[in-house]
């Protein structure tokens, strides 16, 4: 992989109204990445490390308040998001997505595989593993006013494993970057 782009080459700057939305999507990125690969948090912060960002992010604890600041979380509002700590779980994500690039694809293709023969998700192994792993996921960290259905759950899941896809390409941390700023700019709350 070539060396990650800096923390300055992540542009444009959102505007401060924007980060709320940022950090919403950007913890349900590293949820979907979470619930495919089992990663936990030392990977997170062996990519931190990788990437020259333990600065922002060394230890679990950091790395905790920075995904508690989202406001789908429970407990939420623990800790503000400044633009560099979005653009280092920006670089982070993508890293790993682009890591883990062969699992995402093979799940992808998978998906393509059963929705040709109009077959759910669920029959494919890997893909109901993760569609359980991330609803258990969602439902234990993420508040849940009103409750979000099983079905919205599975389009949300389904819908941030596409993009993983691209965020594991060579301009990954960019095309997350810009999705980013698109979504939050619309208001997209990001879990309907």
């Amino acid at each position: 992989m070539e060396s990650p782009p800096p923390l300055s080459a992540l542009s444009p700057q959102p505007p401060p109204e924007q980060l709320s939305d940022i950090k919403a999507q950007l913890d349900l990125v590293l949820l979907a990445l979470e619930a495919l690969v089992e990663l936990g948090s030392e990977a997170m912060l062996d990519a931190a490390k990788q990437l020259n960002l333990a600065s922002l992010m060394g230890d679990r604890v950091s790395l905790w308040r920075l995904r508690q600041a989202s406001p789908l979380r429970q407990g939420q509002g623990r800790k503000k998001l400044d633009v560099n700590e979005a653009k280092a779980l920006v670089l982070v994500s993508a890293h790993l997505a682009h890591q883990h690039q062969a699992i995402i694809r093979q799940a992808i293709s998978r998906l393509e595989a059963l929705a040709t023969k109009g077959e759910p998700p669920h029959r494919a192994a890997l893909l109901g593993d993760y569609l359980d792993r991330f609803s258990n996921l969602y439902q234990e960290r993420m508040v849940e006013e009103p409750a979000v259905a099983m079905d919205d759950l599975t389009r949300l899941a389904l819908k941030l494993l596409v993009d993983l896809i691209f965020y594991s390409q060579t301009q990954g941390a960019r095309h997350l970057w810009v999705a980013l700023l698109e979504r939050s700019d619309r208001g997209a709350d990001g879990h309907h």
